[in-house]
């Protein structure tokens, strides 16, 4: 579970998170090892602008000043910022590629699961891309255009292709394919909060 930094200069740093490992810390005190203590271990006034799932491994930013993490809060607030998944899925899709529109809530009741609800339902959207299939399984890239809890997990379950190793939204034997959640953040673009540099990250699938 080590980290691997990919980028710091004196306002960011981009790191690639492991899965398993909570982005934040969590309640109780067996619950507050996270990426953003492990970060403020060497830079410690590392912030957390956006938020991984436990489970989902890949590139995030922090912010090291007050000023970076406001601007970098407001790219991802106005989805000025790039981002791109790959996962691996259950079955085929029937095409190729597609938009799915599912609106999306907190399943209250079993919380943190969320669920789709075309009437209370914030809306949520993600483009995907079937990339290679042997039937069983598909490897996909997924292109989140909003940035629901879940989304991505919750959207392929819709699809009717859950993700490998999802122990939320997968039937066990879907979950039993993989022995982890086979879903990465493997590109991260966003403009460097001072500069305005167009800046791009790539970190490639370790599934």
């Amino acid at each position: 579970m080590n980290l691997r930094f990919e980028y710091s200069d004196a306002h960011v740093v981009v790191v690639v998170k492991p899965a398993g490992l909570l982005s934040v810390p969590g309640r109780g005190p067996d619950k507050q090892d996270c990426l953003w203590h492990r970060v403020q271990r060497d830079f410690p006034t590392a912030r957390i602008v956006h938020r991984l799932d436990c489970a989902t491994s890949g590139l995030m930013v922090l912010a090291l000043t007050a000023d970076s993490h406001r601007e970098l809060s407001r790219q991802f607030h106005d989805r000025e910022t790039r981002k791109r998944y790959e996962a691996i899925i259950a079955g085929r899709p029937d095409s190729n590629c597609g938009v799915i529109e599912q609106p999306l809530r907190c399943d209250w009741e079993r919380r943190p699961l969320q669920i789709v609800d075309p009437v209370d339902g914030k809306a949520a959207r993600t483009e995907w891309q079937l990339l290679d299939s042997d039937g069983s399984r598909s490897r996909v890239r997924l292109h989140p255009i909003t940035g629901r809890s879940h989304q991505l997990r919750v959207h392929m379950q819709a699809l009717g292709h859950p993700i490998l190793g999802d122990a939320f939204y997968a039937p066990p034997e879907v979950q039993a394919m993989a022995p982890r959640l086979l879903l990465h953040a493997e590109q991260l673009g966003f403009r460097h909060p001072v500069s305005g540099e167009a800046m791009d990250f790539e970190a490639p699938a370790p599934f």
